[in-house]
């Protein structure tokens, strides 16, 4: 499972653009590299792993790698808050 804790990971890069948000993790004790997608229009989300070495690639057209990599919806941040 990809999202097991989040203090694992380190934030390497991160934009948003259009409600959009996009961010590149990396963590330590799995090596794993992580790319996030939240659309806050939609309150949807998304990730999936990649390659370290297309890490750069995928933050940038993070879409057209996930529809190759078994990205899994997870749930928004906004869904987390309980009001």
């Amino acid at each position: 499972m990809i999202t097991r804790d989040f203090t694992d990971r380190c934030e390497l890069a991160h934009r948003a653009s259009d409600g959009i948000e996009v961010m590149l993790w990396w963590s330590k004790p799995s090596t794993q590299v992580i790319i996030a997608v939240i659309d806050t229009r939609f309150d949807e989300a998304l990730e999936f792993e990649v390659d370290g070495s297309a890490a750069l690639d995928a933050f940038n057209h993070p879409y057209a790698y996930a529809a190759t990599k078994r990205a899994r919806s997870v749930p928004t941040p906004s869904a987390a808050v309980t009001h």
